[in-house]
């Protein structure tokens, strides 16, 4: 703990490393997915965004595998398995010659991120606690975030110059990297009385500790909602980019643009979240959430915007969803820290488990226009704020909420 306290720029860098994985292994792709359709014979090309959120239900799955056992075995084991699971995924989306198999290796993928992922939240709860967990939550975050800044330009990159198989292979490079510092500099985090003995009732246990804690439940929900309503996002924005405005040279730059509003927004809220609280902060956060996407289809409902409106609109509606992530999940975690293993698993599951079926359904709607993306923005972001109203009715706040 003192080496933790001594090097804490060093903790959060490294943990938003092991989150980067996952981001790089999401993002980079993004401008190769015609290509990949095309070598894997895929007819239909509204089925290639499947490839960016099979990933997403394979990290669910994986987080609820890996949260519990986690609790028993430690943080550090656990990240040890879930890498040796994504290096054989990755091998499989390497060698495939088939669209089904490419979809198994992307869950199987998402699977063995779900370890680094699930572990670096559970590693910052084991270390932090209230509005400060929220600030290093949110400088992790926003470290994170750098990572789909450059993803797409490199994914070109690599794409124009080599193939699209050597995306999969610079994200294993890149793993390998990130999982030798880990081992080398991180130290365990799970305290000695925290550690339950395992057993296979750790998982029943666990599901009734974290359905009993109310307000880590209604968090969860929440951001699944929002997470989905991004995610929808992240499966299309190729298509709407490219398609539906011809900008495919463009598109890595314009992507970038994009996440660096949301990076912009978890370091406001890094700063900002200690003074003012993060339940403050969501709540303001969802009005603008709702009324971007009110106002958005108010003046362009069935309409085509222009590109310089579009990514206008884009970037204040993630701007507020920057300030969404990371406190949610803060809010979640932080009654959870004596199941702080299963409580990220479950709030990671769920929340993903949710997501998937948002972006597929709402995504297929999006084709030539944007008015559906913004139409799931405002339902999700209605949905989620009469949820809140209901615990902030039913749970006593402080006074900074």
């Amino acid at each position: 703990m003192n080496r933790q306290k001594r090097s804490q720029g060093e903790f959060v860098i490294l943990m938003a490393a092991l989150m980067s994985i996952v981001a790089l292994s999401i993002d980079a792709v993004l401008p190769a997915l015609p290509e990949i359709g095309d070598f894997l014979s895929v007819k239909n090309a509204e089925e290639t965004p499947k490839i960016i959120t099979t990933i997403f239900l394979g990290l669910g799955i994986g987080q609820l595998l890996f949260g519990p056992l986690s609790d028993s075995f430690g943080r550090k084991p656990i990240v040890y398995v879930g890498f040796i699971v994504f290096v054989i995924a990755s091998i499989i989306c390497i060698t495939t010659k088939n669209f089904e198999m490419m979809l198994f290796g992307r869950i199987l993928q998402g699977i063995g991120l779900a370890s680094p992922r699930t572990m670096c939240i559970a590693m910052v709860r084991d270390s932090y606690s209230g509005d400060y967990m929220a600030k290093i939550l949110s400088i992790v975050v926003m470290v994170f975030i750098l990572v789909p800044v450059v993803a797409p330009t490199l994914g070109q990159f690599l794409m124009q110059h080599y193939q699209w198989k050597s995306i999969f292979t610079f994200n294993l490079v890149f793993g390998v990297l990130v999982i030798l510092w880990f081992w080398l500099r991180q130290t365990e985090t799970l305290k000695p009385q925290y550690k339950i003995p395992y057993r296979l009732s750790i998982f029943k246990d666990g599901t009734i500790a974290f359905f009993k804690i109310k307000p880590a439940v209604i968090y969860t929900i929440l951001s699944g909602l929002i997470t989905g309503s991004f995610m929808v996002y992240l499966s299309t924005s190729q298509r709407i980019f490219e398609r539906q405005y011809d900008m495919a040279d463009e598109f890595p730059l314009i992507f970038a643009s994009l996440a660096i509003s949301v990076g912009l927004a978890t370091f406001l809220n890094s700063q900002l979240v200690v003074k003012y609280g993060m339940k403050r902060i969501v709540h303001i956060s969802m009005l603008s959430f709702i009324i971007i996407s009110l106002v958005f289809l108010l003046l362009y409902n069935g309409d085509k915007p222009s590109i310089a409106v579009l990514i206008g609109f884009f970037a204040i509606q993630f701007f507020t969803i920057g300030f969404l992530f990371g406190n949610l999940r803060a809010l979640a975690m932080e009654p959870m820290g004596h199941i702080a293993g299963i409580g990220s698993a479950l709030n990671g599951f769920i929340s993903t488990v949710m997501a998937v079926p948002i972006a597929d359904y709402i995504g297929k709607y999006v084709t030539d226009s944007v008015t559906p993306l913004f139409s799931g923005f405002l339902v999700c972001g209605l949905l989620s704020l009469a949820l809140f109203y209901t615990l902030r009715k039913n749970v006593p706040v402080s006074v900074n909420a």
